[in-house]
């Protein structure tokens, strides 16, 4: 059983498209983020970094004690290896995906999570601000759309989780200042992601766990995620 430690983020909805996808049995355990419900010693202790997702395996390959994994992308690899599912096994077909997940871990979450701040959240609107993480976002766009040149997803002819890793961060691109329309391979790509079945139940869950949580009109909520400073 995958007990996944989780918040309808981005990066949350990254493990329940797999795990959607594969039926890998698993269960929920919510972490209220705007709530601070990550700074908790239980959670802590499976993800030192304080950030959701995390998960624990209480039934690893090979038997033994339970294995916790913390930050989407290490999980992703994780359940994938886990599972036989969606990476492949041959060399260049295993690092073709790698790759593309690492640039979505280093670059398109970060850049567009920053786009998301500054553009949402921040109490000053600072232009220069906005302009940086707007332009990057449009170039990541961009990168992603000749990546897709002649392929059906990232990697090539089959989903994989560099796939559901990042479709999420492009699900709120109206909020990101993008059109679809402007990259003609990304929107045929995602509207083939959010057409998949499991990514409608992995969203349906999400929405079910949110609530009525939002950050734009919460400001309690703002001070536990933005105001963290180093704890010694």
């Amino acid at each position: 059983m995958i007990e996944l430690h989780y918040w309808p983020t981005p990066n949350g909805h990254k493990i329940t498209l797999f795990l959607e996808e594969t039926g890998l049995p698993y269960t929920i355990k919510p972490v209220n983020i705007g709530k601070g419900e990550q700074f908790q010693p239980d959670f802590l202790a499976i993800s030192p970094n304080n950030r959701m997702p995390a998960v624990v395996d209480t039934d690893p390959t090979g038997g033994g004690e339970p294995i916790s994994v913390f930050e989407s992308g290490a999980i992703l690899q994780y359940l994938a290896e886990k599972t036989g599912r969606f990476l492949p096994t041959d060399l260049r077909g295993k690092y073709t995906v790698l790759e593309w997940l690492a640039w979505q871990v280093g670059g398109l979450g970060p850049m567009l999570g920053q786009n998301h701040h500054f553009n949402r959240y921040a109490p000053e609107k600072i232009p220069y601000a906005i302009d940086r993480y707007v332009n990057e976002t449009r170039r990541l766009y961009g990168v992603l759309n000749k990546r897709l040149e002649g392929r059906d997803f990232i990697a090539g002819k089959d989903y994989s989780i560099a796939d559901m890793a990042a479709y999420p961060w492009i699900v709120p691109y109206e909020n990101q200042g993008m059109t679809l329309e402007d990259f003609p391979r990304v929107k045929a790509w995602f509207e083939s992601i959010r057409a998949r079945p499991a990514t409608q139940r992995a969203y349906a869950i999400g929405e079910q766990i949110r609530g009525t949580f939002d950050l734009t009109t919460d400001e309690n909520a703002r001070k536990v995620l933005f105001g963290q400073g180093a704890k010694v």
